[in-house]
């Protein structure tokens, strides 16, 4: 069925954290939950952006229920203090949209030593969730709604080298992240199921949005990039709808992708990701990886107690 803004239910009472909520897709995210009667943590690495944003939302949405919180998905210190004290402050977490992302940034390594896009894009949402996964478990009817990308399509789980410690091709690991961002979905929702808790895991991809990602890095393809998506490419609010459907519309299910009717625009529709994307086998590999390189596994430690 076609599935509007209109259709988003009342969402009072709902305690929502967007992760990038700064700008772009994060931001129009927000906007839209708070519109809706979400009350949204803002969990971004830059404040003063952070909270210029939350004064936008206010003026244009009166009554939004925001706040602004620091969060540097490329610090698992930071990630740990912001799940901390998201905890303390809340005893509810309804939706986790893991939002934040780079695209084709220059080489870069994380606080903690991991190459920048699978360390932002995927290891630090996937400490991100493993931190929040007590308190959206004992959420009734909570999701956790990781931001994909169509390019998923084009990456590859390159394990003998996650880090791209060989030549390093920005868009190579840009698209290996996005792959990530899938599998650990895979992962993430087995998991859940198999606890039997009423949480779900679910992905979206925005189609081609004109937002700032891409535009940070120094190669030639990313002036490209920039000139292409700032010319040709719908609206950041149109690609926030996929994931917007993903973490309201009450039809959705456990593992389900969300993307474009016409795969780079139109609208919010159920999409099946590319083959590899679905591997339980690189899942699981993926995250054990993910377990060891962070230190965390909610779930074995929930086996354990």
């Amino acid at each position: 069925m076609d599935w509007k803004l209109s259709d988003i239910p009342d969402q009072t009472g709902r305690q929502v954290i967007v992760t990038g909520a700064n700008s772009g897709l994060g931001f129009e995210v927000t906007k839209r939950l708070a519109r809706a009667g979400a009350s949204v943590t803002m969990a971004c690495r830059n404040v003063a952006k952070a909270e210029a944003a939350a004064g936008q939302i206010r003026e244009l949405v009166p009554g939004a229920k925001v706040e602004v919180a620091v969060l540097d998905l490329a610090d698992l210190h930071s990630v740990a203090s912001f799940a901390k004290e998201y905890a303390a402050k809340h005893d509810r977490l309804d939706v986790l949209v893991n939002n934040a992302g780079l695209m084709a940034v220059d080489r870069g390594r994380t606080a903690d030593g991991f190459e920048m896009h699978i360390g932002v894009n995927h290891l630090g949402h996937y400490a991100l969730t493993q931190h929040l996964l007590p308190l959206l478990i004992a959420t009734p009817g909570s999701r956790i709604a990781t931001m994909t990308s169509m390019g998923h399509r084009l990456g590859l789980m390159r394990f003998g080298d996650l880090m791209s410690q060989r030549p390093y091709f920005r868009w190579t690991a840009y698209t290996q992240s996005k792959l990530a961002n899938l599998l650990f979905t895979v992962g993430l929702q087995q998991r859940l199921a198999a606890t039997g808790a009423a949480t779900i895991a679910v992905t979206a991809h925005p189609g081609a949005s004109n937002t700032d990602l891409g535009y940070e890095g120094h190669s030639i393809t990313n002036r490209l990039s920039e000139f292409v998506m700032s010319h040709f490419a719908q609206p950041a609010a149109v690609g926030s709808l996929p994931m917007l459907r993903a973490v309201t519309d009450p039809a959705v299910r456990g593992g389900e992708y969300y993307g474009c009717q016409y795969v780079v625009s139109g609208k919010p529709v159920r999409v099946k990701p590319a083959l590899r994307a679905r591997s339980t086998k690189a899942a699981e590999k993926l995250w054990n990886i993910s377990a060891e390189l962070t230190g965390l596994d909610a779930f074995k430690e929930h086996s354990k107690s």
